[in-house]
């Protein structure tokens, strides 16, 4: 699983996975960045999409989401 998305909340949020370094310097650089909701706070960030961050920047993170479970085959 590398993204979440909640079908019945008024304003567009999902959880992506995230290096946990990185994590941290997003949600220190963007507001709209803030540790995942319901999950492992260390690897999980919930991005709120407001505006404030273009769209090639949010297709980013959900890319590097992906590529952070592809790998991890059972």
């Amino acid at each position: 699983m590398f993204m979440l998305l909640p079908l019945d909340s008024e304003a567009l949020r999902f959880n992506v996975k995230c290096d946990p370094d990185l994590a941290l310097e997003l949600r220190e650089q963007y507001p709209c960045v803030i540790p995942g909701y319901h999950m492992n706070k260390k690897h999980w960030n919930t991005i709120i999409v407001d505006g404030t961050v273009p769209f090639k920047q949010i297709k980013e993170w959900i890319d590097h989401s992906f590529q952070l479970v592809k790998g991890k085959k059972k």
